[in-house]
């Protein structure tokens, strides 16, 4: 029920702010002696750009209902064009490196969590502390010094007009995607990682834990039914609640890799001061956000069949 009001204050404040922002998205026009003031003068009044900030916002989230999106200044074409072009490869690159942080996270952390202090655990936790220090830029950078110019392995610009064909197509766009989904994964995953350990540890030492192995349950069936199923409430929380960082050092993570996605095109589009186009793509994350908190809270109630949703 809170998803449309969020959305909406959401869109509110964005647009508020852009509104006030300093700059004009015509300011090429206004420094070029070729054109005549009044063009410029036209265009801001087709734009409504001298409108009140008010009337502006409701004439934006009328078109935004009717599916309009407005037009970009800059690329001079439709803002739903540019950014349906480009959002596929933004989840492609954010989906499969949250996977890969899963994957790393889920069995380190709990393979930790049951053998604390541990080699391994003193391992993971070093690594982990490691990969979370570092910042995506960084590792992106040292990804490409390794694997591109040292061992020539991996392309580390990322290039859309592949001209393969059949699984060569595929696995030059595989090849390509390996270090930003890296980078991402790796850094998602050390944090994960120390958090899945703790909530694993928090959970292992409860009673009915003591109970079900008191009945002769198998340590791994104990782990996996009992265990982790309940360590995964906090763990999907912090989840939901990272998912701005995670779109935010996707956006870093395009810039080093010039992956051709919506946090580029946000880049772009800040350095032309290209309103309409900031406003869309901000409302675009901010919306992937919100759905991705939905999404958590309905896996509370499969993970925990004590809540429930009234």
């Amino acid at each position: 029920m809170l998803v449309i009001p969020s959305v909406l204050g959401i869109s509110i404040l964005l647009f508020t702010v852009l509104a006030l922002a300093p700059g004009d998205p015509f300011e090429e026009l206004a420094t070029n002696p070729n054109v005549p003031a009044e063009v410029r003068a036209n265009l801001r009044a087709k734009f409504g750009l001298d409108d009140p900030v008010a009337l502006r916002y409701v004439r934006w989230l009328g078109a935004m209902l009717g599916g309009d999106w407005g037009f970009s200044f800059a690329s001079r074409v439709d803002v739903d064009e540019l950014i349906l072009g480009r959002l596929p490869t933004t989840l492609l690159v954010i989906g499969s490196s949250q996977v890969l942080a899963l994957l790393i996270a889920l069995p380190v952390g709990v393979y930790a969590a049951t053998r604390p202090y541990s080699i391994f655990d003193k391992i993971a936790s070093t690594l982990a502390f490691a990969g979370f220090a570092l910042p995506t830029f960084f590792t992106g950078i040292l990804l490409i010094l390794v694997f591109s110019i040292q061992l020539d392995w991996l392309p580390f610009v990322y290039r859309s007009d592949i001209s393969a064909a059949g699984w060569r197509f595929y696995w030059e766009h595989f090849r390509q995607t390996l270090m930003p989904v890296a980078v991402l994964g790796l850094f998602q995953g050390a944090s994960w990682t120390r958090y899945v350990r703790s909530a694993v540890l928090d959970v292992i030492r409860l009673d009915y834990v003591t109970t079900a192995r008191a009945k002769g349950l198998a340590e791994r069936a104990v782990i996996v039914k009992h265990v982790v199923r309940n360590a995964l409430i906090p763990v999907v929380t912090l989840v939901a609640l990272q998912m701005p960082a995670i779109f935010g050092g996707a956006i870093v993570t395009e810039q080093i890799f010039r992956v051709p996605g919506i946090g580029s095109l946000l880049i772009s589009a800040i350095l032309a001061n290209d309103t309409p186009v900031i406003m869309a793509v901000t409302f675009v994350f901010s919306c992937l956000v919100i759905v991705f908190n939905l999404i958590a809270d309905l896996l509370y109630g499969w993970l925990d069949p004590r809540i429930a949703y009234r």
